[in-house]
Protein backbone atom coordinates (compact mmCIF):
# COMPACT_ATOMS: atom_id res chain seq x y z
CA UNK A 1 0.00 0.00 0.00
CA UNK A 2 1.21 3.55 -0.75
CA UNK A 3 1.78 5.92 1.93
CA UNK A 4 -0.78 7.98 0.07
CA UNK A 5 -3.52 5.68 0.15
CA UNK A 6 -2.43 4.56 3.83
CA UNK A 7 -2.94 8.19 4.45
CA UNK A 8 -6.62 8.44 2.16
CA UNK A 9 -7.52 4.70 4.23
CA UNK A 10 -6.83 6.21 7.73
CA UNK A 11 -8.68 9.72 7.26
CA UNK A 12 -11.53 7.40 6.05
CA UNK A 13 -11.57 5.51 9.25
CA UNK A 14 -10.97 8.22 11.43
CA UNK A 15 -14.18 9.93 9.41
CA UNK A 16 -16.17 6.74 10.45
CA UNK A 17 -15.18 6.16 14.13
CA UNK A 18 -15.96 10.07 14.68
CA UNK A 19 -19.57 10.24 12.86
CA UNK A 20 -20.30 6.69 15.11
CA UNK A 21 -18.98 8.63 17.93
CA UNK A 22 -21.59 11.66 17.11
CA UNK A 23 -24.60 8.89 16.61
CA UNK A 24 -23.86 6.89 19.43
CA UNK A 25 -23.58 10.02 21.58
CA UNK A 26 -27.40 11.23 20.26
CA UNK A 27 -28.29 7.80 21.26
CA UNK A 28 -27.55 7.80 24.43
CA UNK A 29 -28.85 11.07 25.21
CA UNK A 30 -32.19 10.14 23.03
CA UNK A 31 -32.51 6.21 24.76
CA UNK A 32 -30.89 7.45 28.50
CA UNK A 33 -33.36 9.96 28.86
CA UNK A 34 -36.37 7.49 27.72
CA UNK A 35 -35.22 5.20 30.10
CA UNK A 36 -35.69 7.39 33.04
CA UNK A 37 -38.53 9.27 31.32
CA UNK A 38 -40.11 8.08 34.64
CA UNK A 39 -38.59 9.76 36.93
CA UNK A 40 -37.93 13.15 34.42
CA UNK A 41 -34.28 12.67 34.43
CA UNK A 42 -32.42 13.60 31.64
CA UNK A 43 -29.17 12.32 30.92
CA UNK A 44 -27.01 15.23 31.57
CA UNK A 45 -28.95 15.39 34.99
CA UNK A 46 -28.37 11.84 35.33
CA UNK A 47 -24.41 12.64 34.87
CA UNK A 48 -24.88 15.24 37.72
CA UNK A 49 -26.53 12.86 40.88
CA UNK A 50 -23.76 10.16 39.45
CA UNK A 51 -20.98 12.44 40.12
CA UNK A 52 -22.64 13.75 43.21
CA UNK A 53 -23.51 9.83 44.86
CA UNK A 54 -19.81 9.22 44.22
CA UNK A 55 -18.10 8.18 47.33
CA UNK A 56 -15.46 11.27 46.90
CA UNK A 57 -18.41 13.55 46.79
CA UNK A 58 -20.50 12.49 49.39
CA UNK A 59 -17.14 11.77 52.15
CA UNK A 60 -15.46 15.22 50.40
CA UNK A 61 -13.25 16.49 52.85
CA UNK A 62 -14.76 19.27 55.05
CA UNK A 63 -14.75 21.13 58.22
CA UNK A 64 -17.49 19.07 59.90
CA UNK A 65 -19.31 21.63 59.82
CA UNK A 66 -23.51 21.34 58.63
CA UNK A 67 -22.32 22.05 54.71
CA UNK A 68 -20.23 18.91 54.51
CA UNK A 69 -20.28 16.32 51.65
CA UNK A 70 -20.47 17.64 48.52
CA UNK A 71 -18.68 19.20 45.52
CA UNK A 72 -17.87 23.11 44.80
CA UNK A 73 -19.43 23.61 41.51
CA UNK A 74 -16.51 24.30 39.93
CA UNK A 75 -14.99 20.63 40.72
CA UNK A 76 -18.43 19.36 39.91
CA UNK A 77 -18.10 20.84 36.26
CA UNK A 78 -14.48 19.64 36.09
CA UNK A 79 -15.53 15.84 36.58
CA UNK A 80 -18.05 16.41 34.45
CA UNK A 81 -16.01 18.32 31.72
CA UNK A 82 -18.40 20.67 30.82
CA UNK A 83 -18.29 24.50 31.63
CA UNK A 84 -20.28 25.95 34.86
CA UNK A 85 -22.68 27.69 32.61
CA UNK A 86 -24.12 24.28 31.42
CA UNK A 87 -23.79 23.18 34.76
CA UNK A 88 -25.95 25.79 36.38
CA UNK A 89 -28.85 25.13 34.40
CA UNK A 90 -29.05 21.95 35.14
CA UNK A 91 -28.30 22.47 38.71
CA UNK A 92 -30.99 24.79 39.09
CA UNK A 93 -33.58 22.50 37.24
CA UNK A 94 -32.85 20.08 40.18
CA UNK A 95 -32.49 22.05 42.92
CA UNK A 96 -35.70 23.27 41.94
CA UNK A 97 -37.15 19.57 42.63
CA UNK A 98 -35.50 19.30 45.95
CA UNK A 99 -32.70 16.34 44.42
CA UNK A 100 -29.91 19.04 45.00
CA UNK A 101 -29.00 21.24 47.90
CA UNK A 102 -26.39 23.88 47.33
CA UNK A 103 -24.45 25.56 50.71
CA UNK A 104 -21.73 28.15 51.28
CA UNK A 105 -18.49 26.33 51.14
CA UNK A 106 -16.97 26.36 54.69
CA UNK A 107 -13.36 26.94 53.17
CA UNK A 108 -14.21 30.04 50.53
CA UNK A 109 -17.43 31.96 50.98
CA UNK A 110 -17.52 32.86 47.45
CA UNK A 111 -17.83 29.54 46.52
CA UNK A 112 -21.35 26.81 46.56
CA UNK A 113 -20.81 23.21 47.52
CA UNK A 114 -23.70 20.76 45.49
CA UNK A 115 -24.80 18.12 47.08
CA UNK A 116 -27.52 15.31 46.99
CA UNK A 117 -30.50 16.12 49.23
CA UNK A 118 -31.97 13.68 51.19
CA UNK A 119 -34.73 13.15 48.27
CA UNK A 120 -31.92 12.82 45.95
CA UNK A 121 -29.85 10.22 47.43
CA UNK A 122 -33.10 7.89 47.35
CA UNK A 123 -34.22 8.42 44.44
CA UNK A 124 -30.87 7.52 43.02
CA UNK A 125 -30.51 4.53 45.32
CA UNK A 126 -34.04 3.24 45.02
CA UNK A 127 -35.24 4.12 41.86
CA UNK A 128 -32.60 5.25 39.19
CA UNK A 129 -29.81 2.84 39.97
CA UNK A 130 -31.96 -0.01 39.26
CA UNK A 131 -32.74 1.48 35.96
CA UNK A 132 -29.60 2.78 35.35
CA UNK A 133 -27.91 -0.72 35.58
CA UNK A 134 -30.74 -2.63 33.22
CA UNK A 135 -29.86 0.11 30.72
CA UNK A 136 -26.75 -0.56 30.68
CA UNK A 137 -27.17 -4.33 30.42
CA UNK A 138 -29.26 -3.64 27.13
CA UNK A 139 -26.84 -1.36 25.78
CA UNK A 140 -23.75 -3.48 26.09
CA UNK A 141 -25.82 -6.68 24.93
CA UNK A 142 -23.12 -8.64 23.28
CA UNK A 143 -20.65 -7.35 24.92
CA UNK A 144 -18.20 -9.79 26.59
CA UNK A 145 -15.97 -8.52 29.88
CA UNK A 146 -12.56 -8.01 27.85
CA UNK A 147 -14.68 -6.41 25.08
CA UNK A 148 -15.96 -3.88 27.93
CA UNK A 149 -12.52 -3.51 29.35
CA UNK A 150 -11.56 -3.44 25.77
CA UNK A 151 -13.78 -0.67 25.27
CA UNK A 152 -13.41 1.63 28.28
CA UNK A 153 -9.54 1.16 27.80
CA UNK A 154 -10.28 2.63 24.09
CA UNK A 155 -12.27 5.50 25.40
CA UNK A 156 -9.97 6.14 27.85
CA UNK A 157 -7.24 7.13 25.47
CA UNK A 158 -9.37 8.64 23.41
CA UNK A 159 -10.31 11.04 26.31
CA UNK A 160 -6.87 11.58 26.88
CA UNK A 161 -6.02 12.89 23.27
CA UNK A 162 -9.15 14.90 23.49
CA UNK A 163 -7.93 16.57 26.60
CA UNK A 164 -4.59 17.75 25.13
CA UNK A 165 -6.39 19.23 22.01
CA UNK A 166 -8.48 20.74 24.91
CA UNK A 167 -5.08 22.08 27.10
CA UNK A 168 -3.84 23.47 23.25
CA UNK A 169 -7.32 25.61 23.13
CA UNK A 170 -8.19 26.68 26.73
CA UNK A 171 -5.19 26.04 28.72
CA UNK A 172 -7.34 24.36 31.35
CA UNK A 173 -7.12 20.18 31.18
CA UNK A 174 -9.82 18.38 33.06
CA UNK A 175 -9.95 15.38 35.10
CA UNK A 176 -10.57 11.83 33.31
CA UNK A 177 -12.02 9.80 36.26
CA UNK A 178 -15.87 9.54 35.88
CA UNK A 179 -19.03 7.33 37.13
Amino acid sequence: MTKAREQATADELANRIFFRLYQCANMLHKTGTRALDDYGITTQQWAVLGALSRDDAENSPNDGGPNDGGLSVGDLARVLMVSRQNLTGVLARLEKRGLVEKSVDPGDARSRRVQLSHEGRNLWHEALLPKIFGYYEEALEGFSINERVSTLNDFNRLLENFKVLDLDGSGDATETEGN
